[in-house]
């Protein structure tokens, strides 16, 4: 009984002596990921579907001191979402807040100033939303369209493949705590970086640089689990791709 205890022990001391490379204390950031690490950050997307959706809060600077800020909940299982958009100006002129709902094809405005006035002025009923078709492509895009679109993307109905994550463009960029859950932070040479909560595997923040600028979007999720957006029914809604007038008069 003595022997095997021993043979044991050794087993164990080997099996943790082999485990020392892996110490977080024994890395850098800007290590290249381990092969378990690939496979975390190729199905990080799916997983995030997988759960059904989040909280998300998204922060994007623009202009000189200007900052848009979304705050509410996606469906990445649906590919929908809900939030409040704070657009602060940061050359004295008010905050402007609105509602949104968006889908990947679609978005609403709801809390637009001025909508009830243009609406009236149009000879339409008064409603409580004004949508339109989602920008996207190359072309100059809203920075909204380009927030909701990044919001959307962080879920996937599949995983990628792991190999795509190793080969030195994606690091391990150390540790820290997110609402006291140990999380790990990856970096991509493309730009973006990730935190992802060791615990669960899901994303808690997204971190990328806006096409063509020097700003960063950060998106930040949370409470992840199902979420049911119900989007506004067509009898709240004047169409602005039907009624320019209307779009024009209230900058939509």
């Amino acid at each position: 009984m003595p022997r095997r205890l021993l043979a044991i022990a050794l087993v164990l001391l080997a099996v943790l002596l082999a485990g020392c490379s892996d110490d977080p204390a024994d890395r850098q950031p800007g290590d290249p990921v381990t092969a378990e690490e690939a496979e975390v950050l190729a199905g990080l997307l799916a997983r995030d579907a997988e759960e059904g959706g989040a909280d998300v809060e998204v922060a994007a600077p623009f202009g000189d001191g200007g900052l848009l800020r979304l705050t509410g909940e996606v469906d990445l299982t649906g590919s929908a979402g809900r939030a409040q958009a704070v657009t602060t100006y940061g050359d004295g002129r008010p905050d402007d807040t609105r509602t949104l709902f968006f889908t990947r094809d679609r978005i609403w405005f709801g809390d637009v100033p001025g909508l009830a006035d243009a609406l009236a002025a149009a000879g339409l009923p008064d409603v409580p939303f004004v949508s339109r078709p989602l920008a996207t492509g190359p072309d100059a895009v809203p920075l909204t369209d380009v927030l909701v679109t990044v919001v959307l993307n962080l879920g996937a109905p599949e995983a990628d493949d792991a190999a795509a994550f190793r080969g030195g463009e994606h690091t391990w960029e150390g540790q820290r705590s997110v609402d006291r859950r140990l999380a790990t932070v990856y970096a991509a040479d493309a730009g973006w970086t990730v935190t992802v909560d060791d615990g669960t595997g899901l994303l808690l923040q997204y971190v990328t640089p806006l096409p063509g600028q020097d700003t960063e979007v950060t998106v930040t999720l949370s409470d992840h689990g199902p979420r049911t957006i119900a989007l506004p029914e067509d009898g709240q809604t004047v169409d602005a791709t039907s009624h320019p007038e209307v779009a024009a008069a209230v900058g939509i």
